[in-house]
């Protein structure tokens, strides 16, 4: 529409226009809106004066660079497994173009898109180790490499921000669990749960370290944790151990801990972190919003969330494997308070009956710890389970077995000791001795014949 302007001197003038308005009809008292169709809308637009203040030969101005595009498909993107940087940040200096993503520079890096997403980033020294689901690779920080006619690469100074991207040796990577990964020093610790293994990414690169004795255990509990669960990893500075807790559901986990000074797994745990951390020499772990702090003299042992449990140990007896033996008292070297809960053989045979097939196990009777057994009977004092001898706590094993084999003369708890190639064996700490105190097992051994 025409406009009229009245001027004292020569200026410009921009006319600009604002966003439509709708019309409003406003008769007394009342205010009425209507919908904002084509018919409906008023134009308004802005007049503005190109010099500063209007003033006469003021500085003028313009309407500086537009920015134009030329793009097929201006729709937003998710590139899951490329890295885009910003401009650069100097809070010594006051810069700050950490909002700013010129896509006219090369500002954009990304990894094969066959070996998934990048779901965690982790820089070292100059590097950033990049974990995709089915592989680890590492990026050239302010650096990028050359490479001579001998295939060495030669590291030559660059302005690029993320250099050439480099793969570790090995088809693993962190599948969809970042929460797995700890680091201490320059080793990295994480899972891979597509292909059942936990791994140590270190200065000789990928290691699986669920091989270490353990891997029927991660194949099968690994496998069981899906979207749903979720894999918890920590690092314990104050036993230098990593720590892993796979958790299936809410009631199903494992949590266990590998030490690399042994190069293996040293200890299953009865508590179920939702997020693990070390500081100052401590390990801390939180629950439900609330953080513990472990190894607290304050706190009784074995006591996790404000939980007692006890310590369980589980191993077998095998001495002389080849040969079938009766085995006729176990003995420990330790502290006081252990107690054997269960001690079974392998099976040592079968017999059918009327149809019915029973395989043979042995089994002895609970042998109670040194003070949980003790009983007194006119004023003489007397052990029903381990009793010290020479520092050592001894105890005779009691056949329990209910169904004897073919041809047996005595059985159950008439007899004494139990048949078996090895025996599998399990001890506890008991309910009575030193409560929350230090319970020490160093050595397990036991009495046997063979027949």
């Amino acid at each position: 529409m025409p406009i009229t302007l009245e001027v004292g001197y020569f200026n410009s003038f921009y006319m600009k226009r604002l966003a439509d308005m709708p019309k409003v009809d406003t008769p007394t008292g009342t205010a009425a809106w209507t919908a904002p169709s084509t018919e409906n809308l008023l134009e308004d637009w802005a007049i503005e004066e190109s010099r500063v203040r209007g003033g006469y030969n003021n500085t003028s101005t313009n309407l500086g660079v537009k920015a134009y595009i030329v793009e097929d498909n201006d729709a937003q993107q998710r590139r899951a497994n490329s890295l885009i940087y910003s401009g650069i940040l100097n809070s010594r200096t006051g810069i700050n173009q950490t909002n700013q993503f010129s896509t006219a520079e090369e500002i954009t890096r990304s990894v094969d898109p066959v070996n998934g997403s990048i779901q965690k980033l982790y820089a070292e020294d100059t590097n950033l180790i990049i974990f995709q689901e089915r592989k680890v690779n590492r990026a050239l920080i302010d650096k990028d490499a050359i490479y001579s006619a001998e295939g060495n690469p030669l590291t030559t100074s660059s302005n690029l921000v993320i250099g050439q991207i480099i793969a570790y040796a090995g088809e693993f990577g962190i599948s969809t669990n970042p929460e797995s990964f700890a680091v201490y020093g320059y080793q990295k610790y994480f899972t891979d749960r597509n292909r059942n293994a936990v791994l140590r990414l270190s200065m000789d690169g990928l290691t699986d370290i669920s091989n270490y004795g353990m891997r029927d255990f991660f194949r099968d509990n690994l496998s069981a944790v899906n979207s749903v669960g979720s894999i918890v990893g920590a690092y314990d500075i104050y036993n230098k151990n990593y720590v892993v807790s796979l958790q299936a559901s809410d009631n199903t986990y494992k949590t266990l801990a590998f030490d690399e000074a042994t190069k293996g797994w040293v200890s299953f745990y009865d508590y179920k972190p939702s997020f693990g951390f070390s500081s100052q020499g401590s390990y801390f772990t939180t629950k439900d919003t609330e953080v513990f702090k472990h190894y607290d003299t304050s706190v009784l042992r074995g006591t996790f969330y404000n939980i007692p449990n006890k310590s369980v140990l589980k191993f077998i007896l095998n001495p002389d494997p080849t040969r079938i033996k009766t085995f006729k008292t176990i003995s420990y070297e330790g502290s006081s308070g252990w107690e054997v809960t269960s001690l079974v053989s392998d099976e040592t045979g079968s017999d059918t009956l009327a149809g019915v097939t029973t395989d043979h196990i042995d089994t002895s009777s609970r042998i109670w710890s040194y003070q949980e057994g003790a009983y007194t009977d006119l004023n003489v004092q007397y052990r029903a389970g381990f009793d010290r001898k020479e520092n050592r706590y001894v105890a005779s094993i009691k056949n329990n077995t209910v169904t004897p084999m073919a041809g047996e003369v005595l059985w159950g708890g008439e007899s004494s000791g139990i048949k078996a190639y090895y025996a599998t064996v399990t001890m506890c700490t008991d309910g009575v001795t030193d409560l929350g105190g230090l319970k020490e097992l160093f050595a397990v051994s036991s009495n046997f014949s063979t027949r």
